[in-house]
This record gives structure tokens, C-alpha cells and sequence, in this order.
């Protein structure tokens, strides 16, 4: 029969001493990643390498520190990087539904807007002493003197060709009227009509000759008119080119070498020659009502604004973005509208960049799985990645919803690292059913939740708290404090050869404690400061785990820490409610008569079993074939259950334990309900490790504790589960003085031996066990079975039809 654990291997306790201080105040702050050395090899790689495809994928559970970390080491690593370009829309004077964009470099995005909006304002100003300077007026003046002295003399001309003939000429709003003249007194139409017909057809006959001349005339005069305007038009633009070309110019010096800028203040200063009116202040006169405030906006010198999208002039190396809520429209930006008389319109001034845009040039992490829980951005985004262009688009326009035509803004180039930061779950879920991804996170990171228990992790332990008091202006810990962390983290790693990662979950045990240091008005945080924030902690949590520990000690759930029972185990299992994992016992019990089924999971029978669970209960049939049925077959009917259970059970952990009912049921050996069991087996009854194991052993203890303290009480755990032990100081303390006891057991041979205080027995040379043994019993049991049950042929007949 094996032996129980000694008290010291129930914990691995931490010196003070090993920490090497006296308080964290004395401490180096933390610098670098502590324990993801995996993870931080895979981010250098990822980083470093710039051919297509290779962003990256962190993979790990939430609490690790993981976008804390890859934020740092990102920040750190764009320090040394170049800034990227300013980037801007403008307006495209030759389509104005497709907004230009414009690089420059850093700074002069802004730069460039005000210079604009400067030019502007300069420009209307030029324009306006221009236009109202003497010498314009002159200028204008001589030309339309010059010109209209033309049309007056082929007026007279014309004038005076039409007298010889007998006409005069009246100038009216409808045109020139070709009047008869007798004895120099006009003609009226009553006066005309009223001549004789001879005359009447004489005056049309010389008047159909003159019209001919007089057509030729207006033709001319209409040229001279078209003459006088193309002149004006023509000085206009001359004096404007003079009023803005040096403006013009000395843009195109300040900015030479950028051959989009000098197209684009070419297509300005055009669009300014054809709207001449508009930087005169002749504009046409907006109506007055019903809407007066809304006219009395200027729209239409704003399509010579710049939309400054990405301003990096405050940068002091590549752009670090973190994009928490991944929509279309925060990562790929959006294109604004405006209401104007009951309309929505919209013009390159309303497009706003999106997280693609501040991170180009650069760096940007993105939470997978907020990501995907976000409609077309996930799509989007591989076809960014794909196009290497961050293309600003209407998802309604796309999906057919919108009918009103929208601007389509050109594409903006991207060179970005993509980082996404996930579950393993998800990464293995993407790299399985998306074809595209392994192409686009050729990188993955690993972050792992443990690392090794050694004198360094735990320096760094102290130093990572010593980052976080300083930072966060928490009360600083005492090395026995340190100590205690250091112990919870072997905890929370469920292993004493490891420390948790979980740094968030750590941090928030240091928080607490410095606030209970501060109730007491200690200078430091102590390890009674730790002790307490874990207790407080559970405290505030487990209401549940109390109300079914009182439910046990009123027998409402029933549950035997005392005296002896055949067929019937006391089993461990954990309940997890998200902050808290706890461990309950439960009523294991079988009924074994003849037939032929074999083990029947009653909780599989009531679709209340899970897979594992079902697999764990199928390999007790092959231990029971591997260890008896050399000789004969196995003739019996077991059903095994969990009593009083109501909810799905899964898992293998029970294996053992529901093994253990059968052998006591077979051989008549009774059980000590004194004793609670957890571990799976498999068929060759070698007992495996299973998890949780400190929630087990404190569960029972608990029980125990609340129904009648014997003594005599204890747990069967897995020997490989003995690594994993971190139990509460108070179980220590129990199993120091002897009431409480804990067995590591390799075998079932070796459990059911501390269950029934009687000897397994092992097999003879002849294939039969020691006589009166657990097996001997066993083995006779079955054998009788097989006889018994052939008194029954037609049963037999029956189940081989």
C-alpha cells in the first residue's frame, strides 16, 4: 500500500529571501518580456522580414499581457523607424466623384493645407485690387470703346446706305426695324398700308434688297459683340494670371519636385480662369428664403481646400496603431454627408481616414476576434492586404443598398504590418477553413500561460511588480508579500515547477493588497495583505460553492465522510463560474446483476454524459477484459451513475473512481467514504493525471470540515498530480498534524488497497490471483456469473440471434 504525501510536498513554498530585497522599492523596474521567449523570437522574425504576407498572428488567452507586450515591443521597435508620409485628399477638378490623393512628407500635410487655404484667401484679395484697379478700368474701358467704335461705324454705314434707299432704321429691344421714309417723314403701318398698292410693292422691292445687307450687317455686329467679349474675357484672364500666376508660382518653387502637387495647382489655376466671377464676388445672388443661413455659406471655394487625412508631423518614428473596435468604417474611414435642403451631399472634404491610414508606414494590431464579430471588415482587410491599397468605399454602395452615386476616392498605397492578436482556438479555426490566411499570417506568435519556476522568473516577478507600483502609484511589497505572489503564481499555473504568465490577474491581486495595506495605513504591502486580497477574492465569489456545501451538510445532497459502503465512491469534479473555480464531491454508485450489456453509463443513457466522459467509461470495459476475462467472458450488467446530478457531466476524471465502485461491488470489499478519489485510468489500470486537482482536494476538505472531522479523511490523487499541488495553508496544516491525509497512487491495485484496507492481490503463475485478495474476488465473482448464466440458454440464444 503506497504511503500518504508528507506535508512539504503539498506546496512549494517561496523564500522570501530568494527575491533578493527587502521591499520592491528596491528594485530594478522591469524592462523587456518576461517568460515568452517563443513569442518574442517569432514577433523579431515577423518584424524584420517585409516580403508579402508575412504579418502576424499572437496566439494566446486573455490575462497574458499579450497586446500590452506586442504594444511595447511594436512602440519600441518604431522609434528607429522612418515617419511615414502625410497623406491628403483634393479635389479632382476633371471628376469631382473621384477625390486625387496626394503624398508628402511628414509635416508637410499640414504645411501644404494652410499654404493652400492661404492661397486662397491671397488669391481673392489679388483678384479683387486687381479688377478694381485704375488700370483695368482703363484698359477695359479703351477696349470697349475700340471694339463698340467698330459697330458704330457699320451702324452708320449701314444707316446711311439705308436713306439713299429710302428707309430709316430703328434700333428697338426686338431688334433693328427697316422703316419707310416719304419726304423725310417715317411711315407708320397704318400710314404704309394706306399707300397705293404700286407704291407699297415698289418700298418692298428696295426693301428686300437692303435686308440681304442688313443680315450681313447684324452677322458682323454680332461678331463685334462676341469680339468684345472674348477681349474682356481676355484681359480678365490676363489680369487674374497676373493677380494669382505669382501665387502659382511660388507654390510650384516651394513644393518643385512633387509633380502631383504642380498638376494639381495647374488644374487650380484653370478652374480660377473659368470661374473668374466667383473671385470677383460676382457670384450669382443666392436666393434669400426660405433657407438665408444656409446660402450664407461660401461651398464653393471649398473644393480648393486639402483634406488632410493622415497627419504624421507629431511622430517620432513609424505609427503604432491599436484598433479596438474593428468596424469597416474605423479601419477602412468613411466618406461624411451633410443635409442641405432635405438632400445628403457630400465632396472630398468629408472623407475621414481610418485605423489603415494612421498606421500606414507602420504598425497596426487588431483583436481577431472583434475583427470577425464586425461585417466585411475581415474580408476587407485581406483585400487590402492582398491589393496593397487602402481602397474608401460605401458597404451599401457594395451591397446594392444605396442608389445615390457616391464619391469613389483613389486608392491610397499600403505597407503596413498587420497584427492580429487571438485565441490558438481562432488561429486554428482560420488557418483550417480560410484558404487566404496562411497566406496572410505567415507568422505566428505563441504566447505562452506559464514559465519556468527558476531564481530569474522570479526576479522578474519582483520586477514586474515593482514596474506596476511605480507606475500605477501602488504601496510597494514586502519580500515576504513578493514571496506569496510568487506562490500564487505557481498556483495559478497549477504546477510547482511554473509560474503563471497571467500578468493582468496578477496585477489585480497587487492592486488589492496595496488597498488593504492602505486601510491599515501599512507603509508596505506584508504577505497577511496577499493572503487576505486571495481570501477576499474567493470570498466574494463563491456564494454558490457555499450554498452546496450547505445543501451536503444537511444531507440534501448526500455525501458520506464517514463509515464504509459497497459499490459506492466518493467522487471530485470542478465547477467553473468564470472568476472562480471550485471542487465538489459526488456520489459515485453501480448495481451489477447478470446479462450481457456490460457497463451502462446511465448519464450517457440520459444524453447527460459528454464524450470524454463516455470514452472514460468504455475503457473500464477493456480493464475489466484485459485484467479478468482471459479464461471466460464477461458476463454482467453494470450501471454506473453520478447521484443527484442534474447537469451534463464530462470528462475522465471519475474513471478511476467509477473503476473502484465496480471492484468493490464484484468482490464485496466495502468502500471508505472517508476517502474521496480523482483520476482517470486507462485500460491497463495505470491511474493518469488529471487537472484541478488543488479545487479537488480542497473541496473535500471543505466538506469534511462543515460535516464530522475524523481524522481519517483524505483523497486519492494521480502520483503525477503530486507536481501540481499548491494547497491552501490550512490543508497543509491538517495533513502536518495527521487529520488529514493525501495518496499518490500509480495504480488502481494501489487505491483500491487504501479504499478497502484490503490487499489487491496479484496473479499467480497459474492465472489466478492470491487467494481472498480484491482480484481473487473479482475474478470468482465473474466466474460465477458465467455459470449462473448458463442456467439461461435461451438468453444466451437470444443475444446471438
Amino acid at each position: 500500500m503506497p504511503s500518504e504525501l508528507s506535508f512539504e510536498r503539498l506546496r512549494l513554498e517561496c523564500d522570501p529571501a530568494s527575491v533578493r530585497c527587502e521591499t520592491t522599492e528596491d528594485m530594478t523596474p522591469l524592462t523587456g518580456i518576461v517568460g515568452q521567449k517563443r513569442a518574442v523570437r517569432a514577433l523579431k522574425f515577423g518584424l524584420e522580414i517585409k516580403d508579402r504576407g508575412f504579418n502576424i498572428y499572437v496566439s494566446g488567452f486573455p490575462g497574458t499581457g499579450r497586446t500590452t507586450v506586442v504594444k511595447d515591443f511594436l512602440e519600441e521597435k518604431a522609434k528607429g523607424e522612418p515617419i511615414p508620409h502625410d497623406w491628403c485628399y483634393v479635389n479632382n477638378f476633371h471628376d469631382p466623384y473621384q477625390p486625387k490623393g496626394l503624398k508628402l512628407p511628414s509635416g508637410k500635410g499640414k504645411e501644404f493645407r494652410e499654404d493652400m487655404k492661404n492661397f486662397v484667401e491671397n488669391a481673392r484679395r489679388a483678384t479683387l485690387r486687381a479688377f478694381e484697379s485704375e488700370d483695368y478700368a482703363k484698359k477695359r474701358e479703351e477696349t470697349i470703346k475700340s471694339i463698340k467704335e467698330e459697330g458704330s461705324r457699320l451702324m452708320i454705314e449701314l444707316n446711311v446706305k439705308a436713306q439713299r434707299e429710302g428707309f430709316f432704321l430703328q434700333s428697338t429691344p426686338m431688334g433693328l426695324f427697316v422703316i419707310p421714309i416719304i419726304k423725310d417723314k417715317p411711315l407708320s403701318e397704318q400710314e404704309f398700308m394706306a399707300l397705293s398698292p404700286q407704291l407699297r410693292e415698289e418700298i418692298q422691292k428696295r426693301r428686300e434688297g437692303l435686308d440681304a445687307e442688313l443680315r450681313n450687317a447684324m452677322r458682323q455686329h454680332r461678331e463685334i459683340d462676341k469680339k468684345l467679349n472674348e477681349e474682356i474675357q481676355k484681359l480678365d484672364r490676363e489680369v487674374i494670371l497676373y493677380a494669382i500666376g505669382q501665387l502659382v508660382a511660388d507654390l510650384k518653387t516651394k513644393y518643385k519636385g512633387f509633380l502631383e502637387i504642380a498638376t494639381y495647382l495647374e488644374d487650380i489655376q484653370d478652374d480660377i480662369l473659368k470661374n473668374i466671377a466667383l473671385f470677383r464676388g460676382e457670384q450669382e445672388a443666392r436666393p434669400s428664403a426660405p433657407f438665408p443661413l444656409q446660402w450664407a455659406e461660401e461651398p464653393s471655394f471649398r473644393k480648393y481646400e486639402v483634406n488632410l487625412i493622415v497627419d504624421n508631423s507629431s511622430l517620432n518614428g513609424a505609427p503604432v496603431i491599436i484598433e479596438l473596435n474593428p468596424t469597416h468604417q474605423n479601419l477602412f474611414g468613411r466618406i461624411e454627408k451633410e443635409a442641405r435642403f432635405g438632400a445628403l451631399t457630400t465632396d472630398f472634404t468629408m472623407i475621414k481616414s481610418g485605423s489603415l491610414h494612421k498606421a500606414n508606414g507602420g504598425y497596426l494590431v487588431i483583436p481577431i476576434e472583434d475583427l470577425l464579430q464586425n461585417p466585411f471588415s475581415y474580408d476587407s482587410l485581406k483585400r487590402s492586404i492582398k491589393n496593397e491599397q487602402i481602397a474608401i468605399e460605401e458597404i451599401g454602395e457594395r451591397m446594392g443598398f444605396v442608389a445615390v452615386k457616391s464619391l469613389k476616392p483613389e486608392p491610397i498605397p499600403l505597407k503596413v504590418k498587420i497584427v492580429l492578436i487571438g485565441s490558438p482556438i481562432l488561429y486554428q479555426y482560420l488557418y483550417s477553413l480560410d484558404m487566404e490566411f496562411n497566406e496572410l499570417f505567415k507568422v505566428k506568435a505563441d504566447f505562452d500561460t506559464t514559465m519556468d519556476r527558476t531564481e530569474e522568473n522570479m526576479q522578474s516577478y519582483a520586477s514586474f511588480i515593482c514596474t506596476l507600483c511605480q507606475k500605477e502609484g501602488l504601496k510597494h511589497l514586502e519580500s515576504s508579500a513578493v514571496a506569496k505572489i510568487v506562490e500564487h503564481g505557481s498556483r495559478l499555473a497549477e504546477d510547482q515547477k511554473k509560474l503563471s504568465t497571467r500578468f493582468a490577474e496578477i496585477a489585480n491581486i497587487i492592486r488589492e493588497a496595496s488597498f488593504y495595506a492602505s486601510q491599515e495605513g501599512s507603509r508596505y504591502v506584508t504577505a497577511n495583505h496577499v493572503k487576505k486580497t486571495i481570501e477576499e477574492k474567493i470570498y466574494r465569489s463563491n456564494l454558490i460553492q457555499e450554498k452546496i456545501r450547505d445543501m451536503i451538510e444537511r444531507n440534501i445532497l448526500l455525501i458520506s465522510t464517514t463509515g464504509e459502503a459497497v459499490g459506492q465512491v466518493n467522487s471530485l469534479s470542478v465547477i467553473s463560474l468564470g472568476d472562480l473555480t471550485f471542487g465538489v464531491p459526488s456520489r459515485v454508485t453501480v448495481s451489477i446483476g447478470l446479462g450481457r450489456e456490460g457497463i451502462v453509463d446511465i448519464q450517457r443513457e440520459a444524453q447527460l454524459g459528454g464524450r470524454i466522459h463516455t470514452k472514460g467509461v468504455m475503457i473500464l470495459g477493456g480493464y475489466l477484459a484485459e485484467k479478468y476475462a482471459h479464461d471466460k467472458p464477461l458476463t454482467l450488467s453494470a450501471r454506473l451513475v453520478f447521484e443527484q446530478s442534474y447537469d451534463i457531466v464530462e470528462g475522465d476524471s471519475a474513471s478511476s473512481t467509477e473503476l473502484y465502485a465496480i471492484l468493490s461491488s464484484l468482490s464485496g470489499f466495502p468502500i471508505k467514504q472517508s476517502i474521496a478519489v480523482t483520476g482517470s485510468v486507462n485500460q491497463k489500470g495505470e491511474v493518469q493525471a488529471i487537472g484541478g486537482v488543488n479545487e479537488k482536494i480542497e473541496g473535500f476538505f471543505e466538506v469534511c470540515k462543515a460535516k464530522v472531522f475524523t481524522g481519517q479523511q483524505g483523497v486519492i490523487i494521480p502520483e503525477s498530480n503530486v507536481q501540481n499541488l499548491m494547497l491552501k495553508e490550512e490543508i497543509i496544516e491538517a495533513v502536518k498534524g495527521g487529520s488529514f491525509h493525501i495518496y499518490p497512487v500509480r495504480t488502481i491495485d494501489q487505491g483500491i488497497e487504501i479504499l478497502t484496507g484490503a490487499k489487491a492481490g496479484s496473479r499467480r503463475m497459474d492465472g489466478t490471483f492470491e487467494k481472498g485478495s480484491i482480484n481473487d474476488r473479482v475474478d470468482m465473482s465473474l466466474k460465477n456469473m458465467v455459470d449462473r448464466l448458463k442456467e439461461f440458454p435461451e438468453f444466451l440464444v437470444g443475444k446471438g440471434k
